[in-house]
């Protein structure tokens, strides 16, 4: 069972897992401070207002904030705990109607889903920053711990270093740490929890484990000799002319002698254990994550995604709290991290994402490091698969999903080669941008429009003055409904480009029906010149900032 659903992730929670199905639930919701990715609150200003636009529609108060808030208050179906309910209350008496209410509702909603998903001896993680764990950390007590749940461990994750987030001047300490914090669904039943380990320093070695056999095994030495006076049930007795409290009964003691694991280093001194290096696990690891490096611009892991978590972090998450086997669950799953460690590690998984550009980086991922047959084997939900699925995204009343319908067309019609343009103005333009080879070193550039309304010849004609403003050497205008006659004439009459690289001629303009990428998988065939979505500038903004609380957030 390895599943990668398309939506809204409440939904998808809510409608399609069952419950008491996952094992493990690790989560990274979009919100982090230090990025302006997913902005949840800003005192917008002229000057900032363009960088902010394409974030600020996330988690502003709005339509679907205050029916989340209406539903958790009236404590709807009874999916809620009092706790919760009371909690929300609160929280709304303080910070009123403002974008971080907005957010913690919709991150309260979906938290009380997944506990319900969670099998009774299953884990939750919750991945944020420290400028809203506090939050956080209360709603997840109110769903968790009511329940018969309890809060596990804060975690945190050192996942950069003080020059990154620090300049000459600045009234702050520098911020360099992530919050991870780690909830049991059932405090009473015996959660799989595998210790992980790290490797002794240099340091550690040199000074705890200096010995060496005549083989080269290196190795420490550790009492024997037991604490106190008995009164933990330590036996006591004579060994090698010294009398003591000792770990081990004598017969234990005298097997350790003869196997060569005890040693004297003089007449009547006391004897010490022989712990040998190869044999120890290493340093237990605790809650301060210091050894894992966030993804360096370098990394051959690096997909171009701003919040992408390294394999390492996520390699820690579930070797420790699931089995070979198990089901792991990511409702926010980005760029698919969680699911190629998932895959790596042989353990089932579900992913869930509202983007299509994650669904489309997720899948390209899978190929490249499993092969097509993984990938294929996924089993995929709420991508369009036929005309009625199309015309249910393009349709959706939620605007978030809607503008989702452009993205899903773009990335599809050009297997993933294509990069959104996320920055329209307000006549849309241009929906994304490809690349195409024309030489050893050189390339044009062609651009895409989807149309899901109406379409006419008008059309074709505005997109003509996009592809000049563009400098494209084509233009493909992607439509849910069929051109008309005057559309198709139109676009013919708009000239040929000649392909050096190919020696071949191609009109200028394209249209490209839903209906043939659906039926009859026509696709862009173009030779490109690079993996855009690796280099994903268009898709998402590297820029960021921190967030700022304006007068109604208080």
């Amino acid at each position: 069972m390895n599943e990668l659903y398309y939506g809204d992730n409440l939904e998808v929670l809510r409608n399609k897992i069952a419950r008491d199905s996952v094992d493990l639930c690790y989560i990274d919701p979009p919100f982090n401070s230090k990025r302006n990715y997913f902005q949840i609150y800003t005192n917008v200003g002229t000057e900032d207002q363009a960088q902010a636009q394409a974030f600020i529609d996330t988690w502003t108060w709005n339509l679907l904030a205050e029916q989340a808030l209406r539903e958790i208050i009236g404590n709807d179906n009874g999916r809620y705990t009092t706790q919760t309910v009371e909690l929300i209350k609160g929280l709304y008496a303080v910070l009123g109607a403002g974008g971080l209410m907005s957010y913690l509702l919709s991150m309260t909603q979906r938290v009380n889903e997944i506990q319900r998903v969670l099998k009774p001896t299953g884990s939750f993680y919750l991945h944020c920053d420290p400028t809203a764990s506090h939050y956080l950390k209360l709603v997840l007590d109110s769903v968790f711990c009511p329940r018969g749940g309890d809060y596990v461990n804060e975690i945190s994750w050192r996942r950069t270093n003080t020059k990154n987030d620090y300049k000459q001047g600045a009234q702050n300490w520098g911020r360099v740490r992530d919050v991870i914090f780690t909830y049991a669904k059932n405090a009473n039943l015996k959660r799989t929890f595998n210790q992980q380990f790290t490797e002794y320093s240099d340091d550690y070695l040199e000074k705890f484990y200096k010995h060496q056999d005549a083989d080269g095994r290196r190795y420490a030495l550790d009492n024997l000799a037991a604490p106190g006076a008995g009164s933990r049930g330590h036996p006591s007795y004579e060994f090698m002319g010294v009398t003591r409290f000792w770990r081990y009964n004598k017969e234990k003691m005298e097997q350790l002698l003869k196997d060569g694991r005890i040693i004297q280093s003089k007449k009547g001194a006391v004897p010490r254990y022989k712990r040998y290096l190869d044999e120890m696990s290493g340093v237990s690891i605790c809650d301060d994550w210091g050894d894992i490096s966030s993804i360096q611009a370098q990394s051959k892991e690096r997909l171009g995604y701003p919040t992408q978590k390294p394999e390492a972090l996520l390699e820690r998450i579930i070797q420790a709290s699931s089995n070979e086997g198990d089901v792991v669950l990511d409702a926010y799953c980005g760029c698919g991290t969680t699911i190629a460690v998932a895959q790596r590690l042989n353990r089932q998984w579900i992913g869930i994402d509202i983007t299509y550009q994650s669904i489309a980086v997720i899948l390209k991922r899978m190929t490249e490091k499993f092969g097509a047959e993984v990938a294929n084997a996924i089993i995929l939900s709420g991508i369009p698969k036929d005309m009625a699925s199309a015309q249910a995204l393009a349709l959706k009343k939620d605007d978030r999903l809607r503008k989702e319908f452009e993205k899903w067309a773009v990335l599809t019609y050009t297997n993933n080669q294509a990069a959104i343009n996320e920055k329209k103005g307000a006549d849309k333009g241009i929906d994304g941008v490809a690349y195409t080879a024309t030489g050893s070193n050189s390339s044009e550039k062609v651009v895409f429009q989807v149309k899901s309304g109406k379409v006419g010849r008008g059309d074709i004609a505005k997109l003509k003055g996009d592809q000049a403003r563009e400098k494209a050497v084509m233009a493909f205008l992607i439509t849910l409904n069929e051109p008309t006659k005057d559309m198709v004439e139109e676009a013919l009459m708009s000239g040929i480009y000649h392909h050096p690289l190919l020696r071949r001629d191609y009109p200028c303009i394209q249209i490209v029906t839903i209906r043939a990428m659906l039926e009859q998988k026509q696709r862009f065939d173009l030779p490109h010149v690079r993996d855009v979505l690796k280099k994903s500038e268009f898709v998402i903004e590297e820029t960021q900032q921190e967030l700022t609380l304006n007068d109604n957030d208080v």
